[in-house]
């Protein structure tokens, strides 16, 4: 399945202040994220943010809204998969995109239930795996087996924006290449 950006849309899944700390490679996954987030505005793929109960786990951490810039809009939301929010799906479909790009936290849980239902309701999923982590490595590696089984696309931050850009000589080209380095 070739992946173009006319069809695609991000989800960017509970990058959350309390959260982070403790997830495995916090770091790595934070700085892949907001490098995925930058070239996916450049390239002009709508960005949907979530936060699973904001009052316990924190709002999005700054680094991942910065990225966002003036297209940081978060749902709140109680369940694990951002399928069963009811607010979270109407705006998936008033985007009208049949690929799904998703990265966040944590990978076992709502990152993994969000892909499944996904993929269920009819919908490409692409998992970037180096943008989504957990607490313990297996538990992320076990989440990126599984989604693969369910029929996700793994990819990591740098091919999807590449497969996105399509074409060399472009100043998107450029600007993607720059955050890349």
């Amino acid at each position: 399945m070739r992946i173009l950006a006319a069809d695609t849309m991000a989800l960017v899944v509970d990058f959350q202040e309390k959260l982070m700390p403790v997830i495995n490679h916090a770091e790595d996954v934070l700085h892949n994220s907001e490098i995925l987030i930058r070239g996916l505005k450049t390239l002009g793929i709508p960005l949907l943010a979530t936060q699973q109960y904001t009052k316990g786990l924190g709002m999005t951490v700054n680094t991942i809204k910065a990225a966002m810039g003036e297209r940081f809009v978060y749902y709140d939301k109680s369940t694990f998969s951002c399928a069963d929010d009811a607010k979270i799906m109407a705006a998936i479909e008033r985007m009208n995109r049949k690929n799904i790009i998703v990265c966040g936290a944590e990978a076992h849980v709502c990152v993994l239930q969000t892909v499944i239902d996904l993929i269920e309701i009819g919908y490409n999923v692409i998992l970037v795996t180096d943008c989504i982590g957990s607490r313990k490595e297996k538990d992320c590696e076990a989440a990126i087996s599984r989604a693969m089984r369910e029929g996700a696309v793994p990819t990591t931050y740098e091919a999807i924006l590449f497969e996105l850009t399509r074409i060399s000589k472009t100043s998107i080209f450029k600007e993607i290449s720059n955050l890349i380095k």
